[in-house]
């Protein structure tokens, strides 16, 4: 079945909020819960294999754990995988998916394609509390945190396969970081989804005490949101440089025992005039020369009432040409999903039935 029929089939489905969800589990949590249950506790790992490899809607999908066992299961749990109940397709092959959880709260998720890459940009949060004035997603507000089987469901529950998994959609993970976590444990562990520590990235605007835990508790890469090299011009677009100046995280980066090769980068939303100039891109090498931090330089999205426009594709060129001559590893990223409200900055947690 291609992506148009799928849109179709989409619905929101019934979740009963006193069973307990799988999703979002460890094998350490389904033992426990399975001996309370006067059940095999060695069923976990099966259990677990079967909702984040199979994404089964069903536990009687599952076909090598004994009836009774199943039947006793599914009068205590559920699975916690729920399709999207909105859905879009855009004339570049991204597409955009919004879910809801059992509680009401809307969030996106964007499929990008691109050969043999298969990128997932998931969400932490319904909304965001940082309220980056270049972000649509902190300009809306935020409505709550996304548990760990909720950020899982994005990408286990998707009608695509993918090879990457990046952190990058709406909310601030470090905001929600118990839960990020745990996500990012069953997306590399070989009981989850077994993707490679090397294939998750999590970007944060920097806030440092969450960057520190997720340095020393996952092996996922790192990318911070800078925007500009300056602290005074950095905290007019990002309030949390107030609280968390991103220099902390810098230098986490730059001083953390780097021999598994985790990477890290730096995005660097464009915006004319603002932050393209000479300076900015000087600053910019002197503050990450000799670290091995690379630059991911992206183009930016207008939001309502801004009134400020991208850098032209020529200054980005340029930008990225001084930054790699001067032994900074950058590159430009092109615009995706910009029609249908799915690019960088442009997630709101809409329905394809409200305005975009």
């Amino acid at each position: 079945m291609g992506l148009p029929e799928l849109i179709n089939t989409f619905a929101p489905v019934e979740r009963n909020s006193v069973l307990i969800p799988v999703a979002g589990s460890d094998p350490a949590d389904i033992q426990a819960l399975l001996v309370r249950l006067g059940i095999d506790e060695r069923y976990a790992r099966r259990l677990l294999y079967w909702i984040y490899r199979k994404a089964v809607s069903s536990f009687g999908e599952i076909k090598d754990i004994p009836k009774p066992v199943l039947n006793l299961i599914t009068e205590n749990c559920i699975t916690g995988l729920y399709p999207p109940v909105d859905s879009h397709l855009s004339a570049d092959g991204s597409a955009r998916y919004i879910y809801m959880t059992p509680t009401g709260l809307l969030h996106e998720t964007v499929w990008l394609p691109d050969g043999k890459r298969q990128t997932v940009c998931i969400s932490a949060q319904a909304g965001c509390r940082m309220g980056c004035r270049f972000c649509a997603t902190g300009q809306n507000g935020w409505s709550g945190n996304l548990s760990a089987g909720e950020i899982v469901n994005q990408v286990v529950s998707l009608p695509h396969g993918f090879t990457h998994i990046v952190l990058m959609g709406m909310g601030e993970p470090g905001d929600n970081i118990e839960e990020v976590i745990k996500a990012c444990k069953i997306f590399t562990a070989e009981w989850g989804l077994a993707a490679g520590s090397g294939r998750v990235t999590v970007s944060t605007v920097g806030v440092t005490p969450s960057v520190k835990r997720l340095l020393d508790e996952t092996n996922c890469n790192i990318t911070l949101s800078l925007h500009s090299p300056f602290p005074e011009e950095r905290r007019e677009v990002i309030a949390a440089e107030s609280k968390w100046p991103f220099t902390e995280t810098l230098g986490l980066l730059r001083e953390f025992d780097n021999r598994r090769r985790r990477r890290f980068s730096v995005a660097y939303v464009m915006i004319k005039d603002r932050n393209d100039s000479e300076r900015h891109m000087r600053e910019l090498v002197r503050l990450l020369d000799g670290t091995g931090i690379r630059v991911n330089i992206l183009p930016y999205h207008p939001v309502k009432d801004a009134g400020e426009q991208s850098s032209d594709p020529e200054t980005m060129m340029r930008f990225k040409h001084l930054l790699v001559t001067s032994g900074i590893s950058a590159s430009v990223r092109r615009s995706r999903g910009a029609d249908i409200s799915a690019a960088c900055g442009m997630l709101a947690g809409r329905t394809l039935s409200q305005k975009v």
